[in-house]
């Protein structure tokens, strides 16, 4: 990986968790924040760390905004400094901008004075463990020639018949067996109606299997 230039504006939880992290994979990490004490926690993780009124748009300026790949306004609940940021940063000619967002009407707003993307994290945390929760779970899989997978997944809010959850359309996956308690079903008809905690057995390409397992179900 490339090292990359990453400026973080606020060092509260969501700020310093991105700069560690980012830090850790040895990327140059620069955080500043109008806090001494948040500055003084996170000094020692990063490359640089300093106190900076990030809604002065001069200050930014001697800071080299510019130069940096990515800029992320981590601002967390104060909306005012949160809008002034991001407005001095795209003003002082930052490459890359990212705001954090609390509500949907903040992520609008910070979108239309010029951030480049918008994250709402606890929301969007949210979507992405509903998903995990939703999809299916691998109990075993192994390969079919160089292009295929077989695999038996249990399903979780799964339920309806085979031909109205369309796995073949929706993922290119087909399903061979369905294993309910101590009932196994081979090659299942159309019709065959499964229910929350089945295991189906199902085959597909690598790429469709992926697809099938990542994103939620229907």
């Amino acid at each position: 990986m490339s090292r990359r230039q990453y400026l973080i504006i606020g060092a509260g939880r969501f700020g310093s968790a991105m700069a560690e992290t980012l830090a850790n994979a040895d990327q140059e990490v620069v955080v500043v924040d109008s806090s001494e004490a948040a500055i003084d926690a996170i000094v020692d993780k990063v490359d640089h760390a300093m106190i900076l009124d990030a809604t002065n748009e001069n200050a930014l300026l001697k800071l080299g905004i510019d130069t940096f790949d990515v800029v992320v306004v981590a601002i967390g609940h104060n909306f005012e400094a949160s809008i002034l940021a991001t407005v001095a940063a795209k003003a002082a000619g930052a490459r890359h901008l990212i705001s954090k967002a609390n509500t949907q009407m903040v992520a609008r707003v910070l979108a239309s004075v010029g951030a480049d993307e918008v994250v709402r994290p606890e929301h969007d945390m949210g979507i992405r463990l509903a998903s995990q929760l939703l999809a299916p779970s691998v109990v075993h899989a192994f390969d079919l020639g160089p292009d295929h997978t077989v695999a038996e997944v249990e399903t979780h809010e799964l339920e309806g018949s085979l031909s109205k959850l369309r796995l073949p359309d929706k993922f290119g996956i087909h399903v061979i067996a369905v294993h309910r308690g101590e009932t196994l079903t081979v090659n299942p008809s159309a019709s065959f109606e499964i229910a929350k905690g089945d295991r189906l057995l199902v085959v597909g390409s690598h790429a469709d299997f992926a697809r099938f397992h990542e994103e939620p179900l229907p």
